[in-house]
């Protein structure tokens, strides 16, 4: 074990350590245990609920066709791809039916055909992230249904439609989204405690939109569900289209986003830079550009490791973001800088904003192993009309600045410097012409 609990993955003597043929075990501890534990909990909830519920072969026959149309749905978007990450789909839509019309413990089991066939057809990733995921959603779905069941008085065959059960079963999808989210959102804390993304897990306005469209058509589905199974075959081709067009909206933000930092990356940037300089003409009104640039960023991949590196650049980001205005144009620009496009800003509010970004970075502390780790940031100003007339010679005025301020020491704020006059126009001012 490493002093930041996590399991060394170095390889010896040319030999791949055991880490490296478990990724699981590079994880911290904490992750370790938690990850196991929840699928442990789902394993053991599954034998004993398999083991008290009598076997009936139209319940399988509806499992098989959740589960193929499940497995449709997945086919349909597969040349889609999927973003990396935390990404997500529509496939509740066939888990909450088997919570609401079949025993618990198919409702426990439903995500792990899909999820494998995610793995298989769709995006391979690291395993135990495929097994914690069908773990934490059968564990939601499971007691979900054991709660809706025992709304119903047991009586599995309790129509939909009804006033009672419909209202049971919004509850119970309620109840399956909180839980789910909430296990996904503590084993993203555990991984990382410093980051917020676990926060962005629990509550975020898009994601509770689409809680609530998943909700609808997970209904909606068992409703159709409950009155023909052969129903299913009319609300496949809705769902898959709106699989397809989830999927479509997340890869479409996912390649406008920089993957480390949730900033927008080079070119996204650009070409949002250049819409507001576009407008700034047209309008008549100034704009300024900055660039931040870490200082000193390559001794800390050489103390620490590059993946600390990710982390310092990820906190670098969220502080950058919370200092800024929801029409402040901020991305990553490659490596450890940073631009910043401020509409709307001449050179006194340019100077304050970097400013505050430069003390905000500055009391910035990422959490390592048994140490903090801080780091400030120099920037460069660039400001339009004054310095440079399109995006390419702010670019470069601020580019210079940047530069300026790393020779003066770092952890400051520099303007372009501004050209000397020429030897004639010194001459005249020596004379009292007019400067």
């Amino acid at each position: 074990m490493t002093a930041s609990g996590e399991l060394s993955a170095e390889p010896r003597d040319g030999m791949l350590s055991l880490a490296d043929r478990w990724p699981l075990l590079a994880q911290p501890a904490a992750l370790v245990a938690y990850l196991c534990g929840t699928v442990a909990l789902a394993l053991g909830v599954a034998v004993c609920l398999a083991a008290s519920t009598p076997f009936r072969w139209p319940e399988l026959l509806t499992f098989l066709a959740l589960m193929a149309c499940g497995a449709v749905c997945i086919e349909a978007t597969r040349r889609l791809g999927m973003p990396a990450g935390v990404s997500r789909d529509l496939l509740s839509a066939w888990w909450l039916p088997a919570a609401f019309l079949l025993p618990p413990v198919y409702a426990l089991l439903a995500p792990l055909p899909l999820q494998f066939l995610l793995q298989m057809r769709v995006r391979q990733t690291v395993l135990y992230r495929r097994v914690f995921s069908a773990a934490a959603i059968g564990l939601a779905a499971g007691t979900a249904s054991m709660i809706f069941h025992a709304a119903a008085s047991g009586d599995a065959d309790v129509p939909l439609g009804s006033g009672g059960a419909l209202a049971a079963a919004v509850a119970c999808g309620v109840i399956f989204t909180v839980l789910n989210t909430a296990l996904i959102a503590i084993a993203l804390y555990v991984s990382d405690p410093g980051n917020t993304r676990w926060r962005e897990a629990l509550w975020d306005r898009e994601r509770v939109l689409l809680d609530v469209v998943e909700l609808c058509l997970g209904v909606l589905v068992a409703i159709a569900c409950a009155l023909s199974p052969l129903l299913l075959l009319l609300t496949l081709p809705p769902v898959v289209l709106l699989q397809r067009s989830l999927l479509h909206a997340q890869l479409t933000a996912a390649a406008r986003t920089d993957a480390k930092t949730g900033l927008l990356n080079a070119t996204a940037w650009q070409c949002e830079a250049d819409t507001e300089i576009v407008r700034a003409r047209r309008t008549g009104e100034t704009l300024a550009l900055l660039i931040v640039d870490i200082d000193h960023f390559k001794r800390v991949n050489d103390t620490y490791g590059h993946l600390v590196g990710d982390q310092v650049l990820a906190g670098v980001a969220d502080a950058l973001r919370s200092q800024l205005r929801d029409y402040d144009v901020v991305g990553r620009f490659g490596g450890e800088e940073f631009v910043v496009l401020l509409p709307r800003a001449d050179v006194a509010e340019a100077r304050r904003v970097a400013e505050r970004l430069r003390s905000r970075v500055g009391r910035v502390a990422i959490p390592v192993e048994d140490t903090m780790i801080s780091v400030t940031v120099s920037a460069g100003v660039a400001v339009m009309s004054l310095h440079g007339d399109d995006l390419i010679e702010l670019l470069a005025a601020a580019d210079l600045a940047l530069y300026r301020a790393k020779e003066l020491g770092r952890d400051r704020i520099c303007l372009p410097v501004a050209p000397e006059p020429p030897p004639h126009a010194r001459a005249d001012n020596a004379d009292g012409g007019i400067p």
